[in-house]
């Protein structure tokens, strides 16, 4: 997906390739804004966020916060049923569904279809993957929910919701392919390429394959690569990041962000660099290691608001 409503190519953002990508800065993206968001919760962008298993709850709570910081207007958690009351309670902003569990906690994906049917209907949004600790229910959950979530939904994949991403029946992967954004590591993106490890350096090439392979906007530690080649990386960004639960902060501004009407590739494009920036400001308050991912989230709308000049 381009990610440019008149389908033409536009020099001023598009991106670069994989040995040349496109630096991501202020002015690329101050030419290259995102939707104004304007009327209620619901107009604003409605966000489902599927993961929690009972041993990680706090991922999808880091994930939702961070859509509802970068301006999505609604937001429902589907987490494992014996921590629901507690994430209902940690983030009192967004609805709670209970999912089925196996007896050591882990979602199982099955009566998924059944208990988000409601949301799945009214979702402008959808992330999977945040907190999610097993790959057969996770396969199953994603192959439950997809098809009835609306034809024109974004859907972002994280974590175990990326990784099972070639164990999903091919009519699923093909219903999501070019409204898809993944989220993934560089250890990540390695086991779904088949390579080596991959070096930071390196991202791009792996990412350009994956991306077409499955027509899905792949970010990776700062890159971000489309189905068509064209590819970003960031200018900013510190080892600060490299700590639990940033990459949910990061899974939940891209999703927040499709979810108001950006296109995929230029959500994980302001979402990258959004993130990234906070996590300076973050470096520049307690130094470049120790601050939490949780410290992330409140940094988010104020470097929107810097970039659009509010």
């Amino acid at each position: 997906m381009s990610g440019r409503a008149d389908g033409l190519a536009h020099p001023e953002t598009s991106g670069g390739t994989a040995a040349n990508p496109r630096p991501i800065t202020p002015a690329l993206l101050r030419q290259w804004p995102l939707p104004t968001p304007t009327g209620s919760k619901t107009a604003r962008g409605q966000v489902l966020v599927v993961g929690g298993a009972r041993r990680t709850p706090g991922a999808p709570v880091l994930s939702g916060q961070a859509a509802l910081r970068m301006g999505a207007g609604r937001l429902t958690l589907a987490v494992a049923e014996s921590v629901a009351t507690a994430v209902a309670v940690a983030v009192p902003e967004s609805g709670v569904e209970a999912l089925p569990e196996s007896a050591t906690g882990s979602i199982t994906g099955v009566g998924a279809a059944g208990a988000l049917r409601r949301e799945l209907d009214r979702a402008d949004a959808m992330l999977i993957g945040p907190g999610l600790d097993d790959a057969e229910g996770t396969v199953r959950l994603v192959e439950e929910v997809v098809p009835l979530l609306a034809g024109d939904a974004r859907i972002v994949l994280d974590a175990y919701g990326f990784t099972v991403l070639p164990e999903l029946a091919p009519e699923v992967r093909g219903s999501i392919a070019g409204r898809l954004v993944t989220n993934c590591n560089t250890a990540e993106l390695a086991r779904l390429t088949g390579t080596g490890e991959i070096g930071v350096e390196d991202v791009g090439a792996p990412a350009v394959e994956l991306a077409a392979r499955f027509g899905a906007v792949v970010s990776c530690h700062g890159w971000i690569a489309t189905p068509a080649g064209e590819v970003w990386r960031g200018t900013t960004r510190d080892t600060g990041l490299g700590t639990s639960g940033s990459g949910d902060v990061l899974a939940g501004a891209i999703v927040g962000l499709v979810s108001r009407g950006a296109e995929p590739d230029r959500a994980a494009v302001w979402a990258s660099h959004v993130h990234a920036s906070a996590g300076d400001t973050l470096a520049a308050r307690y130094g470049r290691i120790g601050y939490l991912a949780r410290d992330l989230l409140p940094e988010l709308p104020v470097v929107l608001s810097a970039l659009r000049g509010d």
